[in-house]
Order: structure tokens, then C-alpha cells, then sequence
């Protein structure tokens, strides 16, 4: 289970730049590409599409239905996502685990960073957001986690671009509320 919490934690960190946060990002609602480069304890680690080609079809299939059922849809080789302007209002465009404490350093209409502390798995981490227009951000974040006795860290660069206002088939991301 942590292992493969670990090897999600790419899309998980695109969508966790601001836990905890009630002001409304400077993007559009939509669908969105999410292109993720990630390296683990120093080295490159392939982006999630590339592990579900090593899967079998049957488990690849699974995952699929799993993903899509969260709004998350990788079909057509890329990752696609699906973020309402209620969910953007609301700040429920990322991980909201009530397993976090987010602080935030900066917060303009460009940038946000920030430093966060989690538990269970345990870890640490800082990033960054930097919206380089409605259509276009980028998230950046540098994590260490402990798995199974042992200190873990991951770099992740996520490279998100707005494809269009309708969603089509790809249902919108579901996040739990923070309580």
C-alpha cells in the first residue's frame, strides 16, 4: 500500500500545492494535461503512463477504472483531468488530507510556496507553484517520506496545461473536502 502511495504521490503533488488554502487559484476551470518528470532518492523514475505499460492488461484495466473514478483519465497515453470552477472556488482543487499541515511563504497571483508536514506515511516537503497564466502552471515540490523504516525522497516537476472549458467524458477530480 505505501509503495504504491509512493509511486502516486506525482498527481497527488500537482494537486496538493495548496492544501488548506481558501484563496482561489489564478487558473481557468477545465480540462487539464498533467505531464509529470519525478525522481526518486536521485534518480529519474518513469512517469506513471510509462509503470501502467509494464502492467499486465488485466491490472492496467483495473487501475484505469480506479484513476477514472477519481477523475483522473489516462487514456490516449497522456493523464487528463477534469477541475470544475466550483471546485476551484471552493479550494477543492487539491489533496485536502486532514493528515497535513500546509504553511504558506508566499501566496501572489504568479507564485505560491509553501512547506508542509504529514503523517501517516510520514514526510515533509516544500514547493512551489508558479502560474504562468490561466492556461498554464507548473508545480515543483521537493518531499521526504519514510517507507517501511527508511528515508525516501522525491523531486517532482508537474507541468499542467488547460486543454479546454468542457470536460467531455472525463469526470471531475474527486477530492474530500477538508475538515
Amino acid at each position: 500500500m505505501h509503495r504504491s502511495r509512493f509511486q502516486l504521490v506525482p498527481c497527488a503533488v500537482a494537486l496538493a500545492a495548496t492544501a488548506a488554502v481558501a484563496q482561489v487559484p489564478p487558473i481557468k476551470s477545465g480540462l487539464w494535461q498533467l505531464q509529470t518528470e519525478r525522481s526518486v532518492d536521485g534518480r529519474k523514475a518513469p512517469d506513471m503512463n510509462e509503470r501502467m505499460k509494464s502492467m499486465s492488461p488485466a491490472a492496467r484495466q483495473r487501475m484505469e477504472a480506479m484513476m477514472k473514478q477519481q477523475g483522473v483519465d489516462t487514456s490516449g497515453g497522456g493523464t487528463r483531468l477534469c477541475m470544475t470552477r466550483e471546485m476551484l472556488d471552493q479550494g477543492r482543487w487539491h489533496d485536502t488530507s486532514p493528515r497535513c499541515k500546509v504553511d504558506f511563504s508566499t501566496r501572489s497571483a504568479s507564485a505560491w510556496k509553501w512547506r508542509s508536514v504529514c503523517t501517516q506515511p510520514d514526510s515533509t516537503g516544500e514547493g512551489e507553484a508558479a502560474f504562468h497564466s490561466p492556461e498554464s502552471y507548473t508545480v515543483t515540490s521537493n518531499t521526504t517520506m519514510m517507507l517501511k523504516g527508511q528515508t525516501r525522497t522525491s523531486t517532482n516537476v508537474i507541468k499542467m496545461q488547460w486543454l479546454g472549458a468542457a470536460c467531455g467524458d472525463v469526470k471531475p477530480l474527486q477530492l474530500k473536502p477538508k475538515s
